[in-house]
């Protein structure tokens, strides 16, 4: 019976997933497991999940199934419960269990740029957007000492509420509309660290209305184009880049531990993170960097 792990979600074609868990599979000398991607939609995922057997050893959960996967599990980590959003599924004594590592990621990524650009540890932060990786943010910034975080959205009520996830972990929320541009301005000048799960592109007006200040830190989620409007703002005015690479890795690593008991080096997968990231721009014929 060959062991497998997949990557679910829509659309999923392009997912680095498996390049880096492959990755940290050779490093720990795991041979002939099956690292697969799987386009699961909400409409397909119950009977995905239902049709898993013995031989599978975890999920990576991407959108749009992060939520809805919830419902379909046996038991589910207290902070994922929080959050409101699972990330990682695992099979568990008989039963699948939901874990939320996207937390670890941000956090992971915060502290690695910290440590590199020689800046303290944030102690304020604003965060753009309000689903399920802005909930996950929240934690991550609780876990660096910040209990109160601004959120800027278009909207901030509904399924998976960055709201209803504040409540659940104990912090709390200034909301910004988005579309009051000097205030989200005004909230980007106050913050620490700036962290945008937005989709690319969303992002690029707000860019040119923000004053970065030198040792500000960026975390943007969006690694794939590397240059976003947020990113190049940030780098001209000395700020610190928290690569979105880095958040892959890390929560990456987190899954790897979760799904084999075992502790891979973030370094290698990094490693081929970066290689695969400059083989698609070769392909596409963008400008590839160091």
């Amino acid at each position: 019976m060959t062991m497998w792990a997949a990557v679910i979600g829509s659309p999923i074609v392009h997912s680095l997933s498996p390049v880096i868990h492959r990755a940290a599979w050779e490093q720990l000398g795991i041979d002939g497991w099956e690292y697969r991607r799987a386009e699961v939609t909400e409409e397909s995922l119950p009977t995905f999940i239902g049709q898993l057997d013995e031989s599978f050893r975890g999920l990576s959960v991407t959108m749009p199934c992060k939520q809805a996967v919830m419902p379909l599990l046996d038991a589910i980590d207290p902070l994922a419960s929080a959050v409101g959003a699972v990330n990682t599924v695992v099979p568990s004594a008989g039963m699948l269990a939901g874990f939320n590592t996207d937390v670890t990621g941000i956090a992971s990524a915060i502290r690695r740029a910290c440590s590199h650009s020689g800046v303290p540890v944030p102690s304020s932060a604003l965060v753009l957007g309000a689903r399920a990786t802005a909930s996950s943010a929240l934690a991550a910034l609780g876990e660096l000492g910040i209990t109160t975080t601004t959120v800027a959205a278009r909207r901030f009520g509904g399924p998976g509420s960055v709201i209803s996830a504040a409540s659940r972990l104990g912090v709390s929320v200034e909301q910004v509309m988005w579309s009051d541009v000097s205030a989200v301005a005004s909230a980007a000048a106050r913050a620490d660290v700036l962290i945008s799960t937005l989709p690319a592109g969303v992002a690029d007006p707000i860019a040119s209305c923000l004053a970065p200040r030198e040792g500000q830190i960026l975390l943007d989620v969006i690694y794939s184009p590397r240059d976003t409007a947020l990113r190049t703002t940030f780098e001209k005015a000395g700020g610190v880049v928290a690569e979105g690479t880095d958040m892959l890795v890390y929560q990456g690593a987190a899954q790897v531990q979760l799904m084999t008991g075992r502790s891979p080096d973030p370094a290698v997968m990094r490693h081929a993170l970066e290689a695969e990231l400059e083989r698609r721009a070769r392909e596409a014929g963008e400008t590839v960097h160091p």
